[in-house]
Formats: structure tokens, sequence, C-alpha cells
């Protein structure tokens, strides 16, 4: 029996190897080949032809060699089952470990199983417990769980995909991708291990110390960090919050940008702003917003709406708290109390102060008031003091007919709740007010006065009392008996028709013109118009 056992083993181990030899053209489907075993035993109980090798075994089938401490050999129909320190070494690039191997070389599919199954490629190692490899196709796939790490990151997810030639995994449910930068979640992701690229699909969220990104498709670059992200996403520091359809980050230099149905919410200072493309600049925190901008600042009763080409928001230094947002080109403004519009702006959070510019013109109640430039500024969410600097002018209409006026070098408006109650002129002061009666309602007369500096008391919306810092020249006309050049101050204007009086009115702009008089207000035309 020892001698037959002996020629029986020899016979086994060099029939394949002879087959293969003599063959002039290699078969489609070839036969897996038995390069060594300490011993070997045929064990019919289990299928017919079946042999069980024992110690040191070692199989060959094509480019993988496969090695074990035992194996079940099916000859019939050219399969195996391993046993033990599973080794399969696949085109000398994949190296693969496992407790048990099931492997069928007809199809020349592998099913490695146990407590750590591994399989390395040089640029990454993926553990799992059950993985499923397809030598002929190079592909491979674990469904209950997986570990993928390469030289900086971490990935693991509940099912996986590994494309060899295409250096491709795909991964399912909860995913989640390491580095020491950030860390990924999401519900699909793609990732190229010699691109290092991952590509997500559904539901992702993105961690770092800089910021929050969540978006439901998109792509990361691990090597350059540049990315790109869409549907429904956004980016979220401790400051703020930016939306877009898409959203474009380089974390190496601090910059991003989005685009289409931008929304972007300061937290710190209750301020939403919408555009169509934005840009931001993560070291100074400056962002940048164009095409149909919107603005919402809120207050404690009421909001501020405004609307410009371009609207700008940075912090006033590096580790300052305080930002500035700078508005320009066709500016336009609403809050219930106050209305504005002009060519560019400033708007200081530290000191709650807006300072307009090139032809500002603002509206409060039924004053109109105007100057090359205006600064307002906001104690408790109310309107408190303005410096309305050169060339200022404020306007009221008293009816149809006649116009209220002061003009000066300079003006100061105080405010209290939110309305007019005195003005410090400074400068070449100049009055036009009309008066009524005692008990009547239509205007009786008209008061006329210059003085150097002077100080007017507001109540009702109406002067109630000036007060005239040096000696004035001052004149109380009847109506109709007033010289008509008198009634109109040089650079007298009233732009009512370009009040915005709601909401929407504050996306309409129109070529500014001045009254029709001997003194036009030159001042207040724009370049270009």
């Amino acid at each position: 029996m020892r001698i037959e056992y002996l020629i029986l083993t020899l016979v086994s181990l060099t029939v394949p190897i002879l087959a293969t030899a003599q063959s002039d053209k290699p078969e489609k489907t070839t036969k897996v080949e038995l390069l060594h075993a300490n011993s070997l035993e045929y064990d019919e109980s289990i299928a017919p032809k079946t042999r069980r090798l024992i110690g040191d075994v070692s199989f060959k089938h094509d480019n993988a060699v496969m090695h074990c401490d035992s194996a079940y050999m099916y000859s019939l129909t050219n399969s195996l089952d391993a046993f033990r320190n599973v080794h399969i070494i696949e085109s000398d690039t994949v190296n693969i470990w496992g407790d048990e191997l099931n492997y069928n070389g007809n199809t020349k599919m592998a099913i490695i199983t146990g407590e750590e199954v591994i399989l390395d490629d040089s640029k990454m190692k993926l553990t799992t417990d059950r993985l499923v490899y397809d030598m002929n196709q190079k592909f491979g796939k674990y469904t209950t769980g997986g570990t993928i790490v390469d030289k900086e990151n971490i990935l693991t997810s509940i099912y996986g995909y590994y494309y060899e030639e295409k250096n491709e995994f795909f991964f399912k449910d909860s995913v989640v991708l390491r580095n020491p930068k950030y860390t990924i979640y999401a519900d699909t992701l793609m990732y190229n291990t010699t691109t290092e690229i991952a590509y997500f699909y559904g539901p992702t969220r993105i961690y770092s110390e800089e910021n929050l990104i969540y978006c439901e498709t998109g792509w990361y670059n691990t090597i350059t960090d540049q990315s790109e992200f869409s549907e429904n996403s956004f980016m979220r520091s401790d400051k703020q919050v930016i939306w877009g359809d898409s959203i474009f980050y380089d974390r190496a230099v601090g910059y991003g940008n989005a685009k289409e149905n931008v929304i972007i919410v300061d937290t710190v200072q209750d301020v939403i702003v919408y555009g169509d493309y934005a840009e931001y600049f993560e070291e100074r925190e400056v962002t940048i917003v164009t095409g149909n901008t919107f603005m919402k600042q809120k207050f404690d009763e009421d909001t501020l709406y405004l609307h410009s080409d371009t609207l700008r928001t940075e912090l006033d230094s590096i580790g300052s708290e305080n930002r500035t947002l700078f508005a320009y080109h066709k500016v336009k403004m609403y809050k219930s109390d106050m209305q504005g519009m002009c060519d560019s702006l400033v708007y200081s959070y530290s000191d709650s102060t807006i300072k307009m510019f090139t032809a500002p013109i603002l509206w409060t109640d039924s004053n109109q008031l105007t100057a090359d430039t205006i600064h307002i500024l906001i104690a408790n969410d109310k309107v408190n003091k303005m410096h309305l600097i050169n060339t200022s002018f404020i306007t009221s209409r008293e009816d149809s007919t006649y116009y209220n006026q002061i003009k000066g070098k300079k003006m100061v408006g105080h405010f209290k709740d939110d309305k007019l109650h005195k003005v410090d002129v400074f400068g070449n002061g100049q009055t036009v007010y009309y008066v009524s009666e005692e008990g009547s309602t239509d205007v009786d007369n008209v008061n006329t006065a210059a003085s150097s500096d002077l100080i007017i008391y507001v109540d009702s919306n109406k002067v109630s009392k000036i007060t005239f810092m040096t000696q004035p020249d001052a004149t109380l006309y009847p109506i109709g008996e007033a010289p008509k050049e008198e009634l109109i101050l040089k650079g007298f204007a009233w732009h009512g028709k370009h009040r915005p009086l709601k909401i929407e009115d504050i996306f309409k702009w129109d070529v500014i013109e001045t009254r029709k008089s001997k003194t036009p207000n030159k001042n207040l035309k724009r370049k270009g118009e």
C-alpha cells in the first residue's frame, strides 16, 4: 500500500505540469496546479477524486500562487478549499491573507474568510473578515465591513468593491474616511488609490478644524486638498454658513467659491446675504458676493434690506471678531423707518456705523437727506445720529408745491425714537420753511433765513424752532409774495420717485434726475448718467 500510495502521489503532482507543457495552445480554462504538500490523501467521502493535502501546501493557477497549511483539492470541479495561514500572491502585485479560502479555477473566483482577511497591493491595505476576489476581472468585494489604509488615510465602510486594474474602491453604507486634516462621513464614496481622489454620492459631511462641509455629490483630492461639492451643499465655519448649488474649496490656500443660489449667513452679526456667486478667503474671512445680491440685517424689532452690484465682508483685522460690510455700485436699502440709495456704502459692525458715498440720498419719515457723504450712527438697533458732510441738504415736502429746505456745509441730525428731532448746521446755513397761522391747515407764510451756524428743532416732522448761532439774515413772507428765486435753495432736488417704499423696490435702479430749476444740483449726477 505504501508503494502504490507513493506512485499515486507522484502521478498526481506531475500530470498537470506535463499536460501544460505538451499543449501547443493553452486552454481557456486551465487546471489548478498543486506545487507542494507534505502529505496527500484521497478522500472520496467528501467528493469524487478529492485530495486532502497537509503541511506546507501550495498551488499555482495562471499568475496566482496560493499557500496554506492544509487543503482539499477537487479535481472534477477544478476547485479547492484551503485552511489556516492562507496566502495568495496574484501577479506579484496583490497579496491576500486569510484563515480559509474557497477557490474555483474555472471562474477564478476566490472567497477568503477569517478573523482578519488582508489584501495588500503596495498602495493600500484592506482588512475585512470576508473577501470575494475575482482574479479574472481583477475585482474584489466585501459586504461585512472593512478598513482601507494607505499612506495617510484610513477608510471604513460596510460594503466595499475593489477594481485592481483601475486602482478604484467603491464604498457603501456608513463610510468614514479619516485624514490628519479632516474626517469624511458619507453614504457612498468612490476612491482612487493612484490619484487619491474621493468621489461622494449621497449625504456627505466633511469635518475639519476650519469648517464643516456638506454635500450630496462631490469630489475631494486628498493630495492637493482641492474639492468641489454640489446638491444641497454648504460650508459652515464658527462664524458663518455658505450655501450654493456648487461649492469649490481649496483647503491648502484657504479659498472657496460658491455658484448659483448662494446664501451666506453670518451667525455672529445675524446677517444673511444672497447672490449668484461668492468667493471666500479664509485667512481674513473675506467674502465677496455678486449677481442679484441681497442682504438682510436683523435689528431688534426691524430688518434692514440692502441690494447692490457687489457685497463684500471682512474682518476688521486678523483675530478680530468685528466685521465690516462693503456694498458698491447701485446701492439701495429699505428699513421701515429709513430708506436710502448711493453708489457705495460701508457698514462697520464694531461701532454700528453706516457710511454712504457718492450722491447718497436718505429718507426718514417725510425728510430727504443728501450730501457728498452721509454717516449713520446706530445705537440699540435704532438710528441715533447722522452726519451729513459737504453740500448737506435736508428737504421735506409741505405739499405738492412747497418744500421745506435746510442747507449747510455740514449737518448733524439727532434722532429720538427713530424720528429726527434736532439738526445742527455748521457753515453757510440756509433755511426755507413754511408756516401756518395758529388753527389754520393752510400754508400762510414762508420764512427764509441764512446764518453761518444754526440749530433747528423738529416736532412731528415740522420745524418747530430755529436757533441762530450768529446774526441771521431772515425774512418772513406772506405766501405768494416771496421771490421765487428765494424759495428754491441752490442744490435743491426732490427724489421722491426713487424712494423705495417696499422691499422689492431696492432692486429697481433709475437714472437720477435733478429738479429743473435755475440752480440744479449737479453734485447728485452720477458718472455716466
